[in-house]
């Protein structure tokens, strides 16, 4: 079958469609993406402070 040059027209219905896929998208993002980078951000600062911090020295 031949292909069509150019881009094809998109409909109305499309266009709404991609526009909630875009803002779910969002909505994921602020919702699962952004707290586990948080998450991972808190246990390597957790870390790194209890290696490095000083060491109780007895007498």
């Amino acid at each position: 079958m031949r292909q069509l040059k150019g881009k094809t027209k998109e409909t109305n219905k499309q266009k709404k469609e991609r526009r909630k896929e875009f803002v779910e998208n969002k909505q994921r993002l602020f919702t699962i993406v952004l707290p586990t980078f948080a998450a991972i951000f808190l246990l390597i600062v957790v870390y790194v402070y209890l290696k490095t911090r000083p060491k109780p020295v007895d007498y």
